[in-house]
C-alpha cells in the first residue's frame, strides 16, 4: 500500500489541492487567459486590442519607412514621427503656424491653387495646445490623433453594443482597428478626430439624446466635412420617428429638439464654408480650394453635383465603361443596406451611411484618397462582425492587415513624384 505522503512527493500536489482539483474539475482552467480576457472590463479589452492593432501597424510603417528614399517631406529613411506627417499633415502644421490665408494664392493661369482653406482647424488647435507644453509638432500630432482614435474605439464598442451581442460588439471594435485605412489614426491627419464625434454623434442619436448633439455637431463642423451628411441624417431620422409614432411614441418636445438640431446642423454644416468666404473675401472660397485638388486629374472646372463620380469613371476606366462602374457601385451599395446583418445595426446607422454616400457621390472625385474620405462609413464594420465562426473572423483579420499594407504601400509611402496621395 502506498504511503499517501510518498504519493503527494511524486506529484508535487498536497492531497487538499487534489480534493479540491477533483470536486471542481473546471479549476484549472478557470483563470485561463481566454476566461480572464472575458471577465475583464469592456473598456479595458478595447484600450488593449487598440494598442495590439496600433503596434502592428507601427511595425508595417517602420519597415516602410525604413526603404523611403529622400522626399519633399522627409530626408531617406526618417524615423516615425517625421514619417507620420507627410503629406496633408503638413498642410495642418501650416494652419497652425501661419493661419489661413486672406488671398487665396493663384497658379500661373490664374486658378485657384492648393492652400489650407481646404482643411479645418480644430485639429491642428488641439496639437497647438500640446506644443504650447513644448511638445514637437511630429510627436504632438501622432498623441492626438492616437488618443482620439482610442476615444473613436471606446466609443464605437458602447455604439454596437446598442446592436450587438458583447462578442460581436468586441469583434466589430477589432475590425474598426485593423481596418485598411486604420494606420491613419496614428498620423498626424484628423481621421481619428473625426471618426470620434462620427461615433459620439450616432451613440446620442441612437440613445435619442438630442441636446447633447448641438456642441458635438458644432465641434465637428469644423473639424473634418460630414457634418452636412449628419444632419440629412438627422432630417430622415425625424421624418421616420413621425412615421411610426404610432408603434413608437415621438412626444412633441422630441419632436422640436429633434427639428431644432437638424435646423443647426445644416446651418454649421456650411459654416466652414462661410468662414472662408468671410475670411476671403470671395464666396467660393472653399470649394474652389478643394476643386483645385482635382485639376491634376481632370484640369479646373465648376462644382457641378453628382457629376464627379462619372468624371472619375471616365478618367480611370474611360468610357462607357467608367458610368457603368459607377451605377453597379451605386446599386450595390444600395443592395448592402437592406442585407439582414446591416438592418440589425438599426434604422440609424443605415440612414447615416445612406446620407455620407449620398454626400460623396455629389461632391467627391474619386482618385486615390477615396479609400480614407469612405472611412467614416465605419460603424457598417458591425454586419461584418456578426458570423461567429473562427476561421472567418481570423481570416478577416488577415485580410484586413494585408490590406493595411497595400494601402500603406499605394497611399502613404512616395515613390518619385508620387500621384496618390492618402
Amino acid at each position: 500500500m502506498t504511503d499517501p505522503t510518498e504519493a503527494t512527493a511524486a506529484t508535487g500536489a498536497t492531497p487538499g489541492r487534489r480534493a479540491d482539483r477533483e470536486a471542481d474539475p473546471f479549476r484549472a482552467t478557470r483563470w485561463s487567459p481566454r476566461v480572464r480576457w472575458r471577465l475583464a472590463p469592456w473598456w479595458l479589452r478595447v484600450m488593449l486590442v487598440f494598442a495590439g492593432a496600433r503596434a502592428i501597424t507601427t511595425v508595417f510603417v517602420l519597415t516602410l519607412a525604413s526603404v523611403q528614399g529622400a522626399n519633399p517631406w522627409t530626408a531617406a529613411k526618417p524615423g516615425y514621427f517625421e514619417f507620420a506627417n507627410m503629406w496633408d499633415a503638413r498642410w495642418y502644421q501650416i494652419i497652425l503656424l501661419s493661419g489661413y490665408p486672406s488671398a487665396l494664392p493663384q497658379t500661373a493661369d490664374g486658378h485657384v491653387a492648393e492652400n489650407a482653406w481646404a482643411f479645418m482647424p480644430v485639429y491642428p488647435a488641439f496639437v497647438g495646445m500640446l506644443t504650447w507644453l513644448q511638445v514637437p509638432w511630429n510627436v504632438a500630432s501622432v498623441v492626438i490623433s492616437l488618443a482620439a482614435g482610442l476615444g473613436a474605439a471606446l466609443v464605437f464598442h458602447r455604439l454596437m453594443s446598442r446592436f450587438l451581442e458583447p462578442d460581436r460588439a468586441m469583434f466589430a471594435v477589432v475590425l474598426f482597428c485593423v481596418a485598411p485605412v486604420s494606420p491613419i489614426m496614428q498620423f498626424g491627419y484628423a481621421e481619428s478626430l473625426g471618426y470620434l464625434l462620427l461615433a459620439t454623434a450616432l451613440l446620442l442619436l441612437v440613445d435619442r439624446r438630442y441636446g447633447w448633439l448641438f456642441p458635438v455637431i458644432a465641434l465637428w463642423s469644423f473639424t473634418r466635412p460630414g457634418a452636412l451628411a449628419f444632419a440629412l441624417t438627422l432630417g430622415l431620422h425625424w421624418l421616420w420617428r413621425w412615421w411610426r409614432r404610432r408603434d413608437d411614441p415621438f412626444p412633441m418636445r422630441e419632436r422640436v429638439l429633434a427639428a431644432s438640431v437638424t435646423v443647426f446642423a445644416v446651418v454649421f454644416g456650411f459654416g466652414w464654408l462661410l468662414v472662408a468666404a468671410i475670411g476671403t473675401g470671395d464666396l467660393h472660397a472653399y470649394t474652389d480650394t478643394e476643386l483645385a485638388w482635382r485639376a491634376a486629374y481632370i484640369g479646373y472646372g465648376e462644382l457641378v453635383p453628382f457629376t464627379a463620380w462619372f468624371e472619375s469613371g471616365g478618367w480611370w476606366l474611360g468610357q462607357p465603361l467608367g458610368t457603368i462602374a459607377v451605377v453597379a457601385l451605386v446599386i450595390g451599395f444600395a443592395l448592402v443596406l437592406v442585407m439582414p446583418a446591416v438592418r440589425r445595426l438599426g434604422v440609424d446607422i443605415r440612414l447615416w451611411s445612406a446620407s455620407y454616400a449620398l454626400y460623396l457621390l455629389a461632391v467627391f472625385f474619386p482618385q486615390s484618397s477615396v479609400f480614407r474620405i469612405a472611412s467614416p462609413l465605419f460603424p457598417l464594420l458591425g454586419a461584418l462582425a456578426v458570423p461567429r465562426a473562427r476561421w472567418y473572423r481570423w481570416s478577416l483579420v488577415v485580410l484586413f492587415l494585408a490590406l493595411q499594407i497595400g494601402w500603406l504601400l499605394i497611399a502613404w509611402g512616395i515613390d518619385g513624384r508620387d500621384w496618390t496621395p492618402p
